[in-house]
């Protein structure tokens, strides 16, 4: 191998298989674009990294389950994407309400907010669309209590004013996420805000 493509592969190993994805950017130190892109795919053809999408690579585990490469972590192409394009992403609402618990429903597409432009990309087989989403939404992004903003926003102010939707984050939100949300309400709608109180007050009690 080369000097840069031993660099690459001592780069991706080091975050772990299956656990990062990368871009030609995220190598730029180490030769010129043409060096990388070079180096990258012969990588590829050699089997020792994965083509995940257009421009994306990775470092598959093996499912001992199925004896062949997991797929591909969507958060970690996700994150890759964000970092090459410089954008921020945060799941949409209807992702984030389902990991919090409050819908069995399962998104069709995976789907993620951001300050870049709308797209609809393909990452190992599977369609990923970006829906460009304004400032005020794009403030939670990066945060802990991103998740929970999103979701209210998707559930609305009839759905999200369900007890259970208040009893459920109550229980199982971190402390970390409920101080964000306490510090940091002014960011939600108007509606939103004596949701968030009531989500937070068990800890604002205990201060």
């Amino acid at each position: 191998m080369t000097r840069v493509a031993d660099g690459i592969v001592k780069r991706v190993r080091a975050h772990g298989r299956g656990r990062w994805v990368c871009t030609p950017k995220d190598f730029l130190d180490l030769g010129s674009r043409q060096a990388i892109d070079q180096a990258l795919s012969r990588l590829v053809k050699a089997g020792r990294l994965r083509r995940a999408g257009r421009g994306l690579y990775d470092l598959p585990r093996m499912s001992g389950v199925l004896k062949r490469p997991a797929p591909v972590d969507l958060d970690a192409a996700v994150a890759a994407l964000a970092r090459r394009d410089g954008i921020r992403v945060m799941p949409d609402g209807a992702a984030a309400a389902h990991g919090l618990g409050l819908t069995n429903a399962v998104p069709a597409k995976a789907c993620y907010a951001t300050d870049g432009a709308s797209r609809t990309v393909e990452i190992d087989g599977r369609t990923i669309r970006f829906r460009h989403a304004g400032p005020r939404v794009m403030r939670w992004a990066g945060r802990p209590g991103a998740p929970v903003a999103q979701a209210l926003r998707w559930l609305g102010p009839d759905a999200a004013a369900d007890a259970r939707v208040v009893s459920i984050l109550k229980r199982r939100l971190p402390d970390a996420v409920k101080q964000d949300l306490s510090l940091n309400g002014r960011d939600l709608p108007g509606w939103a805000l004596p949701l968030a109180r009531d989500i937070v007050s068990d800890r604002a009690a205990a201060a």
